[in-house]
């Protein structure tokens, strides 16, 4: 059963328990903002918006090859400032640009909230109809933030192009199914990948002007260097396009599906599969130059942080992995509870991501010594974004939290 069906009926058995418990269906289709000093915060005036900056976190993997890498500084015990809750919970990783958080929810919002007090500035739904009973497509995907406007794609397929200030539609662009996978930017066009298995190429007004077909879904987020993209999905291919005329310039078949995106570093790229093994490729030649396999031969379907050293990504047997990027050998473990589908931020030495066993765990990037957890109490699978000064995750079950620590 897909997850659009799942929730449709689990909003009408919860509408249903609320009306025979006489209690307003308001209480829980809203959001509900508190804060780590505050019981609640009220909305408040938007403000100006200024265009990302290296401190700021824009993207998905903040950044075209997408590392996982912050450039912004974070204390060295973030603590929590506050805490907002959603009906569906939070999958999408969100992004944080200047003194705003853009963060898109599954209950079919994309909510702007001033990232110093949790207030909520604006959201944006995914349908025109304000109705909260009416079903809106969620967002699983995260958005990219440019100096005017936020994209962001939802399970029905649409790519939504929405203006900074005001949360405002500035224009759409449907695909035939669902966009799991963030936007990238390669000069001033806009590219996007759908289940509908198409690579597509936009301008700034969303006008198409190329697409791509693989031979299955893509889940993804398109990485970018040089004049390249490349696309990971279901078809069990690694392809290289060209983004001059939107042609493949390589295939690597991989021998496997794949749900993570993939990060580039030169000439060299890093991807997990659902077969429980990760692959560093040379994507100008199209050699698979090693393939690291776990112990338990589980999926890897987080997108991994690659740092100058070091491949890290968790994996469904419940392990965070340090990878030595040149020869593909283990460097260290550091095991959870449960399976880690969270991908995972790197912010000076240190690394943090979620687990489904409910916590936030940070790391050494050296060691893999424990320097930091914070025990949320349900699964954490939505990838970390860390930006001004910030870090942000949120849980993906029902009334799930979005989480911001400084």
């Amino acid at each position: 059963m897909s997850n659009r069906i799942t929730r449709r009926n689990s909003i009408a058995a919860a509408a249903g328990s609320l009306a025979a418990l006489g209690l307003s269906k308001f209480a829980i289709a809203n959001d509900e903002v508190t804060s780590a000093t505050t019981p609640a915060i009220s909305k408040a005036a938007a403000t100006p918006v200024t265009p990302p900056t290296d401190t700021s976190w824009a993207s998905f993997r903040n950044g075209a090859a997408q590392r996982g890498i912050a450039k912004s500084a974070l204390s060295k015990d973030p603590q929590l400032k506050w805490e907002v809750a959603s009906r569906d919970g939070w999958i999408a990783t969100c992004a944080i640009v200047g003194n705003h958080v853009y963060a898109p929810a599954l209950f079919g919002y994309l909510h702007c909230f001033d990232k110093e007090t949790g207030a909520e500035l604006w959201k944006y739904r995914s349908i025109d109809n304000p109705d909260e009973k009416k079903f809106a497509p969620g967002f699983k995907a995260a958005p990219l933030v440019s100096a005017t406007a936020v994209y962001v794609g939802d399970e029905d397929g649409v790519l939504h192009a929405i203006d900074r200030s005001t949360g405002k539609l500035l224009w759409k662009y449907s695909t035939d199914a669902e966009i799991a996978g963030g936007v990238a930017v390669y000069n001033d066009n806009i590219l996007l990948a759908s289940h509908d298995a198409f690579l597509y190429c936009l301008n700034k007004a969303g006008e198409e002007q190329w697409k791509f077909q693989t031979n299955d879904r893509i889940n993804c987020s398109p990485a970018v260097v040089e004049t390249f993209s490349f696309v990971s999905g279901c078809d069990e291919h690694l392809r290289v396009i060209d983004l001059t005329n939107g042609s493949e310039v390589r295939d690597v078949p991989m021998g496997s599906y794949m749900i993570a995106s993939p990060a580039v570093v030169d000439e060299m790229l890093y991807v997990g599969s659902h077969a429980g093994d990760v692959a560093g490729v040379n994507w100008k030649t199209g050699d698979i130059k090693w393939r690291y396999k776990a112990t338990r031969e589980l999926p890897f379907h987080a997108s991994a942080a690659v740092t100058d050293d070091l491949v890290l990504v968790g994996g469904h047997d419940k392990h965070m992995h340090a990878i030595d990027r040149t020869t593909g050998e283990r460097r260290w473990l550091f095991a959870t509870k449960a399976r880690i589908e969270c991908s995972a931020a790197v912010v000076d030495n240190r690394l943090f991501f979620g687990s489904g066993d409910g916590n936030v765990y940070g790391l050494s990037v050296e060691d893999g010594t424990e320097v930091w957890k914070y025990n949320a109490g349900k699964p954490v699978n939505a990838g970390v974004a860390i930006g001004e000064g910030c870090l942000v995750v949120g849980e993906d079950s029902s009334n799930g939290r979005l989480r911001c620590f400084a």
